[in-house]
């Protein structure tokens, strides 16, 4: 099994970090999880994706 793009150690660094997600009053699209954002983010820097 591959190892995930975002370690544990790295996570628990990250999160603090991050805002929290504002109350939407009208409703609308939840939002992504904020690791599976930084998941995709770690991935196009290591692939070198466009």
């Amino acid at each position: 099994m591959n190892a995930p793009l975002v370690p544990d150690a790295l996570w628990e660094a990250i999160e603090p970090l991050l805002p929290i997600e504002p109350p939407k009053p009208k409703g609308g699209r939840p939002r992504v999880p904020d690791r599976a954002a930084l998941a995709g983010i770690v991935f196009v820097l290591r692939t070198g994706g466009p």
